[in-house]
C-alpha cells in the first residue's frame, strides 16, 4: 500500500464472504443435532449485506468498468483517426498518477520547503496544502463523456441560444501546423457561453483543456468540467505554494503537448472593450520553452462575438460605481427570472433566439519563429525582462485576437445609434450610417459577418434585436437610443471600436 493510500476495506468483502459461508456449514453441520437455530435479525441481515456486496464487487463492478473503458477506447481511436490534433498522451493519463507527480515533482518540493520555512509552519501542514491545490487543479479527462456527451451538450445549448456561425477561418495554415507542436488557442472573452461554443465548433478537429475560474467550483458542474479536460485557477491567489503547483501543471501539459485555451483578459470584459492581456499563464507556458527543441508552441487567434451576451447587464453593473449589484440568493433569483421569461416567451411563441454567434480563427503564430525573429530564449532572462518580453507577445497575440473579432448585426446598429444617442434616425437613415460603417470597417480589414450576404436584412436584424430589449425606440417610423440603456448599446458598440480605433 503506498503513502497515505487509504486501506483496501472493500477488498475484504470475500474473506468475509468465506467467513460467512463457514458459519452457514457449522451450523448446517449441527443442524443433526439441534433442531433449530435462531439468529438475531440484525446478523442474519449484516451477512447477506456482506455477501451482496462481494458478489458486486467482484463480480458485476469489473464488468462495468470494463465495459466503460473499452467503450471509452473506442471513441477515443474513433476520434482519433480524424482529429487534425490528436489527444497526447499526457491528457489520458490515469489522475492519480498526475496527482502523484505533480505533488512529488521536485520544484513544487522546493516551494513546499520554502513556504514552511517563511510561514513557520511543519513541512507536513505544508504538504497538506499541496496535495488540496494539486487535487483542485488538476483534470480528469474522459473522451467518452468529451465527444459523445459534451459535444453533444454543448451544441444543443448552442444552437437553441443562437444562431451559430463560423466565419473566417485560415485553413491553410491551421492545416500546416507541425504534428509535434503544442496548440493554444487564445480567445477575447466576450462571456461564459465562450467556452461552449468554441469546444462545439472545435470538436472536429481537437478536444481543447480549458483554464476554468472558481466560478465553476460546484458540484457537479466542477466534476463534468474537470471529466472535460478542464482545469481550475484561482485567478486572484497571491499564495506562493500554489502559483508554483499551478505553473508546474501548466508547465508540464504544455510541454507534453496538451492542446489549451486560454483568455489572455483574465476575465470577462465589463465594458464590452477588449482588455488588457495578464501574463501569468502565458508565462508558465513558455519560461522553460526550449525554441529548438523538438516541440514548438502554436497560438491560434480566435475572436468571438455575440449579437447578445447573456451576463450584459450583470457586467455593466461592475462598471457602475453606484450600482447595488445583486449577490448570493438575490442573484440566484434574477438568474431564475430570466430564465423563466423566456421560458414564458417560448410557451407563448414570442421567443426568438439571441440573435448570431461567431467565431473567427486567424493565422497561428509559432512561438519557436517569434523568439528566432528576435534572438530570444526566455530561459536565460531575468523574471523582469522576461515578462517584458512575454508582455510584447502578449500584445501580438491580443492585437491579432482583435483582428478576427466578428462585426455582427447588433454591434453595427449599436455602433452608429451610440455614436448620436439623441439623434432620430429613420430606417433609411440608419440603413446609409451602417453601409457606411461596413466599408469602413473592410477598408481596414474587418471580418464583418453578414448574413445571407444581404446587409438590408443584417441590419433590420440587428435593429429589431435592440428594439426588442428596449434599447431602442420607435416613435413615429424614427429610431433613437433609450437614454436609461445607453450604457447598453456603448457595450455592444465597443466589441467593434478597436477595430476603428
Amino acid at each position: 500500500m503506498r503513502t497515505g493510500e487509504a486501506p483496501d476495506i472493500l477488498g475484504a468483502a470475500p474473506v468475509l464472504l468465506v467467513w460467512t459461508a463457514k458459519v452457514f456449514t457449522l451450523l448446517w453441520a449441527s443442524s443433526s443435532i439441534l433442531t433449530s437455530i435462531t439468529l438475531p435479525l440484525w446478523l442474519v441481515v449484516l451477512l447477506a449485506l456482506l455477501a451482496a456486496w462481494a458478489a458486486v464487487d467482484r463480480l458485476l463492478l469489473p464488468s462495468v468498468r470494463w465495459l466503460i473503458r473499452r467503450r471509452a477506447n473506442r471513441v477515443l481511436e474513433e476520434f482519433n483517426a480524424r482529429l487534425h490534433i490528436r489527444i497526447q498522451p499526457f491528457k489520458l493519463t490515469k489522475r492519480q498518477v498526475l496527482i502523484d507527480r505533480l505533488t512529488f515533482d521536485p520544484a513544487v518540493l522546493e516551494a513546499v520547503e520554502e513556504f514552511a520555512e517563511t510561514n513557520q509552519m511543519p513541512r507536513q501542514v505544508a504538504m497538506e496544502k499541496v496535495r488540496r491545490y494539486v487535487r483542485e487543479i488538476v483534470p480528469a479527462f474522459n473522451a467518452y463523456i468529451y465527444f459523445r456527451f459534451g459535444y453533444w451538450l454543448s451544441r444543443n445549448i448552442a444552437r437553441v441560444l443562437y444562431r451559430v456561425r463560423l466565419g473566417a477561418s485560415d485553413e491553410g495554415e491551421l492545416a500546416a501546423i507541425p504534428a509535434a507542436s503544442t496548440v493554444v488557442f487564445v480567445m477575447n472573452h466576450r462571456s461564459n457561453m465562450d467556452y461552449i461554443l468554441v469546444s462545439y465548433l472545435v470538436a472536429e478537429r481537437t478536444a481543447l483543456s480549458y483554464a476554468v475560474g472558481e466560478w465553476a467550483r460546484i458540484w457537479p458542474l466542477d466534476s463534468l468540467l474537470r471529466s472535460m479536460g478542464a482545469y481550475f485557477v484561482r485567478r486572484k491567489s497571491r499564495n506562493a505554494l500554489y502559483r508554483r503547483v499551478l505553473q508546474r501543471y501548466v508547465e508540464t501539459a504544455t510541454r507534453q503537448g496538451v492542446t489549451q485555451a486560454v483568455f489572455p483578459e483574465g476575465g470577462l470584459s465589463c465594458d464590452g472593450r477588449l482588455q488588457k492581456p495578464k501574463l501569468g499563464l502565458l508565462d508558465y507556458m513558455l519560461r522553460s520553452f526550449d525554441p529548438q527543441g523538438s516541440r514548438d508552441i502554436v497560438f491560434v487567434p480566435v475572436g468571438i462575438n455575440y449579437d447578445r451576451v447573456l451576463e450584459d447587464r450583470t457586467l455593466l453593473l461592475a462598471v457602475e460605481p453606484d450600482c447595488n449589484r445583486r449577490r448570493g440568493l438575490a442573484a440566484v433569483g434574477t438568474t431564475l427570472g430570466f430564465v423563466a421569461r423566456n421560458l414564458w416567451l417560448m410557451l407563448r411563441g414570442r421567443w426568438y433566439r439571441f440573435g448570431y454567434a461567431c467565431v473567427n480563427f486567424g493565422t497561428p503564430l509559432s512561438a519557436r519563429q517569434y523568439l528566432s525573429d528576435r534572438g530570444l530564449d526566455l530561459r536565460q532572462l531575468e523574471r523582469a525582462s522576461r515578462f517584458e518580453r512575454i508582455g510584447e507577445l502578449a500584445t501580438t497575440l491580443m492585437h491579432e485576437v482583435g483582428r478576427v473579432i466578428p462585426a455582427l448585426p447588433v454591434s453595427l446598429v449599436a455602433r452608429v445609434l451610440a455614436n448620436e444617442p439623441e439623434r432620430p434616425f429613420s430606417e433609411l437613415e440608419l440603413k446609409a450610417e451602417v453601409q457606411s460603417l461596413i466599408r469602413r470597417l473592410e477598408a481596414r480589414g474587418a471580418h464583418v459577418y453578414v448574413p445571407r450576404q444581404d446587409r438590408d436584412y443584417a441590419i433590420v436584424v440587428g435593429l429589431r434585436m435592440l428594439v426588442l430589449r428596449h434599447a431602442v425606440v420607435e416613435d413615429d417610423s424614427l429610431y433613437r437610443a433609450e437614454p436609461s440603456e445607453l450604457a447598453l448599446l456603448r457595450y455592444y458598440a465597443n466589441s467593434v471600436a478597436h477595430l476603428l480605433d
